[in-house]
């Protein structure tokens, strides 16, 4: 008997797709807002600073989704 006729065949289980209504960008400034909505209700320390941190990080990648996606940048000719 060969290796193929003695493994167990198995399949990939289908994976769950959905299409995004929002858009990157939206996203991202969704999650920034949420985590500045929590940051809001700590009182100042490490928990507060990290949600800070990340809101401005997910601005950040907004911002630069926006500036990467829009139409006045086109690759070289």
């Amino acid at each position: 008997m060969s290796d193929s006729e003695l493994r167990p065949t198995t399949v990939a289980p289908k994976r769950n797709r959905r299409k995004n209504v929002t858009g990157t960008s939206e996203r991202l400034l969704e999650s920034a807002a949420d985590a500045r909505k929590k940051a809001a209700l700590l009182p100042p320390g490490p928990e507060r600073e990290e949600l800070l941190r990340k809101a401005r990080e997910a601005e950040a990648a907004a911002h630069m989704n926006d500036w990467l996606t829009s139409p006045g940048l086109r690759p070289p000719k």
